[in-house]
């Protein structure tokens, strides 16, 4: 295989001093998770164990109507729950069992924890033993964390596929596992690229359901999708599987470059990879141009919140021509974000953790063209003059792969568009 990506600059930011921050954060809770989890595994149902403002959380951003039948609930902590006066673990039993015998279609249930659950010291782990028991072969029973007191929010899906890995059935065979919760349209398009190159067979975690063929062993290669799954690749390797690392698939370039990672491994040569490559590859390079005309010669703040920010400020730097002022990330992994990291173009400000308040004297200092931020800051930050990108929308929009690839410079480019409007509208 002599496929190479794009050689990163001279000095990239791998070994760049990183300033690091402990005090105020600004995130949603690891809950959020569940919005595009539970559109993903089709047979799975997620039951958070908390209060009634979790439950609110979750109807808001989800979006869903009274009338749907979404795979997400709530078992909600009453005040004689909190209080002690009830027995927390018998009330779950019978909620589980009601919400099983209501809904046959369930075949993997989640209890996921929260601030409130954890606060009484309900152990959840070992109520997801107790009741995959009782209610197993039909269900499996897991549990995780979704807490937000010492997370950020895209660490609900690290949490949740780190709790399958234990219970993936073993393989000797030598399979491709792609790791990260993708669209199903986005994940077709990975597979077909990879199975076009005859790379194969090619499992999925998390699978769209619990019969689908996942298993891992010690001759199982995996890639992420996603750069936020630092505790489930630690729990794939622990069950004997390789890290394939790679720059993430944001972009034409990280496409091509996380491509080329797995393609090495499997000895896919030049020519095969160059067949499949080279149109989508094109079709992406003239979608950014198009999309990322007012991002040039613009610079650009990223506050940590979903950790996609190493990634993306390479995307932005490298393909879109903009200038990375500061690049904030709630934690930074080097094994999962180092290949990022050597395309970064030295310059920004590394940091990891927040202290939110330095953070935005920084912020108003910098004064960027774009400030890529939560929602708890950009309408303050707007109301200051600042231009910002909402964070999470990154999360929730189809943006990996060659196909999408215009569409993720679309999100950066058009807060300026419209902050270019305004002006002229304020001019006349």
């Amino acid at each position: 295989m002599t496929v190479q990506p794009t050689p990163p600059p001279q000095g990239g930011c791998r070994n760049a001093p990183v300033l690091k921050e402990r005090g105020q954060r600004e995130v949603f809770c690891g809950l959020t998770g569940i919005i595009w989890l539970h559109r993903k595994m089709q047979d799975a149902f997620f039951l958070v164990v908390g209060s009634r403002t979790c439950a609110h959380l979750l109807q808001s951003a989800a979006g869903v109507m009274i009338f749907a039948e979404p795979r997400f609930g709530t078992a909600i902590l009453e005040e004689g729950d909190l209080a002690g006066l009830k027995d927390a673990n018998q009330e779950l039993d019978r909620e589980v069992a009601r919400l099983l015998e209501r809904r046959p279609d369930i075949r993997q249930l989640f209890l996921v924890g929260s601030c409130p659950s954890e606060v009484i010291k309900l152990d959840l782990s070992r109520a997801a033993e107790r009741l995959s028991q009782t209610h197993a072969p039909r269900v499996r029973v897991l549990n995780y964390s979704g807490s937000g007191i010492e997370t950020t929010f895209t660490e609900g899906e690290d949490a949740c596929l780190c709790s399958m890995v234990p219970v993936l059935p073993k393989t000797d065979a030598r399979e491709l596992l792609l790791v990260g919760a993708l669209p199903d349209v986005v994940e077709d398009q990975m597979v077909g690229l990879l199975e076009a190159m005859g790379i194969g067979p090619i499992r999925l975690l998390p699978a769209r359901k619990i019969d689908d063929e996942t298993a891992v062993g010690p001759n199982t290669v995996f890639a992420l999708t996603q750069p936020f799954l630092g505790e489930t690749a630690a729990a794939l390797t622990g069950r004997g599987a390789t890290h394939i690392a790679a720059p993430f698939p944001f972009g034409e370039e990280g496409t091509t470059a996380w491509l080329s990672a797995i393609a090495s491994e499997f000895g896919v040569d030049a020519e095969t990879f160059a067949a499949v490559t080279d149109a989508p590859r094109a079709r992406a390079r003239k979608a950014i141009a198009q999309a990322s005309e007012g991002l040039n010669g613009k610079s650009v703040f990223f506050f940590p919140d979903s950790q996609l920010e190493i990634p993306l400020a390479r995307f932005l730097t490298r393909e879109c021509g903009m200038t990375a002022l500061e690049v904030a990330s709630p934690y930074i992994n080097h094994a999962l974000h180092g290949p990022d990291l050597d395309l970064l173009p030295a310059g920004p400000q590394i940091a990891e953790g927040q202290d939110v308040e330095k953070q935005l004297d920084r912020a108003r200092a910098a004064r960027a063209d774009l400030t890529v931020c939560g929602l708890g800051l950009a309408n303050p930050l707007e109301a200051e003059g600042l231009t910002t990108k909402w964070a999470i929308e990154l999360v929730f929009t189809p943006v990996h792969f060659y196909e999408q690839a215009g569409d993720l410079a679309g999100l950066f480019s058009r807060p300026l568009r419209r902050r270019g409007l305004l002006k002229l509208e304020a001019a006349e």
